[in-house]
């Protein structure tokens, strides 16, 4: 009996995370404030609120996001040079250096959890991933009546 693809997600996720968690650890963030730095390392000032519409989350969370890694030092805020109504959020440079160190530890961790399967395999999950979520969801069709 195969089991429903939510669970195998779920447990999944749940997996990587538990090797993810501890080895961004010693950068002092989670994974959440790993994904903020990533879309705010960008050649452009990114607000707040482009940067919660890129990781397609609320805006309070973002906030809270922001908060945690501003009082960490890990970026700073400042008025947005195209619009002073909004903040410009950027990474510090010691924010760029965990930055650098996290993503490579990330790496590793999802290297290790990748290590159970063959190397082919690993890539053709990553692929198929990637189009899931790239593509756009489509609604459920309705039961024929």
């Amino acid at each position: 009996m195969s089991r429903p693809l939510a669970y195998l997600l779920k447990h999944a996720q749940l997996r990587l995370a538990a090797l993810t968690g501890p080895a961004l650890e010693p950068y002092g963030i989670d994974g959440r404030e790993l994904a903020v730095l990533r879309v705010l390392d960008a050649p452009e000032p990114l607000s707040q609120q482009q940067a919660a519409q890129r990781l397609d989350i609320d805006r309070t969370t973002m906030v809270a996001l922001i908060d945690s890694l501003e009082g960490k030092g890990l970026v700073s805020r400042r008025p947005h040079p195209a619009d002073r109504r909004k903040n410009a959020v950027e990474p510090t440079p010691g924010g760029r250096e965990t930055l650098r160190g996290a993503t490579e530890a990330a790496a590793a961790a999802e290297r290790a959890f990748l290590a159970g399967l063959p190397e082919q395999d690993a890539r053709l999950l990553r692929a198929a991933l990637d189009r899931l979520v790239q593509d756009p969801v489509p609604s459920p069709s309705s039961p024929e009546r």
